[in-house]
């Protein structure tokens, strides 16, 4: 064990070529998934946190129950909209890096949604009246709410990351773990073990396990922030 671990962080000290490639890979679809969830989340969430309309509440019943969606049933999804004989079987992503960002943007998505509509719902029933005074609507009010609860979203955003850079069934599904193309950290660490390659998988343990203290610690440090804000 103690082999391994000393064997790991020369790796990681050396900046092993096949390790760098796997994490850059990781990051690269991680982050594009949160940033396409950002994208379509921020803006549904705020509308679901202000506006209001009928079946409203089994809609947000239905977000909530879907942060807590199965990465494998997300991956199973994709792969039939992706499949050859699926919907989008024409787009050739399946077994790409496309494919495992849109599985992870499915499972950040309700997680960005939710938290956004919770903070933006709480910020305009105490400061609805006062937007209203100055002749903002709730469609323009939209912005104003996002920037000023920024701090509480940017905890739901890391919370998403956290989420997807740690998921492995529905990347393994869409991308099929191919060396130098669809292998991220988690499925590399799967796959390492199997194999008895205990070094790389510690390696690549060791550098998951910072990135996961860094999202705790921004969180944490995004939760101090608004608290400071809102003078508590």
């Amino acid at each position: 064990m103690g082999d391994a671990f000393a064997a790991a962080l020369a790796l990681i000290a050396g900046a092993d070529e096949t390790l760098v490639e796997i994490v850059l890979l990781s990051l690269r679809v991680t982050l594009s998934a949160l940033l396409l969830a950002c994208v379509v989340g921020l803006p549904l969430g705020a509308l679901l946190g202000i506006v209001r309309f009928p079946g409203r509440g089994p809609v947000v019943v239905l977000i909530n129950a879907l942060m807590g969606f199965p990465p494998v049933v997300a991956g199973l999804l994709v792969y039939l909209l992706l499949s050859r004989t699926g919907p989008l079987g024409a787009l050739g992503l399946l077994f790409t890096p496309g494919a495992m960002i849109l599985a992870q943007s499915i499972l950040i998505l309700p997680i960005v949604t939710s938290i956004t509509r919770q903070v933006v719902e709480d910020l305009w029933a105490e400061y609805g009246e006062q937007l209203r005074s100055l002749g903002s609507g709730r469609l323009r009010a939209v912005p104003t709410l996002l920037w000023d609860g920024r701090h509480s979203l940017v905890t739901g955003v890391l919370a998403g990351f956290g989420r997807a850079s740690a998921e492995v069934g529905a990347v393994i599904i869409v991308g099929g773990n191919i060396a130098g193309h669809t292998r991220t950290m988690t499925t590399a660490i799967a796959l390492e073990t199997s194999k008895g390659n205990l070094a790389l998988a510690l390696g690549l343990g060791l550098i998951l396990m910072l990135l996961a203290l860094a999202i705790n610690a921004a969180a944490y440090g995004a939760g101090r922030a608004a608290r400071r804000s809102a003078g508590l």
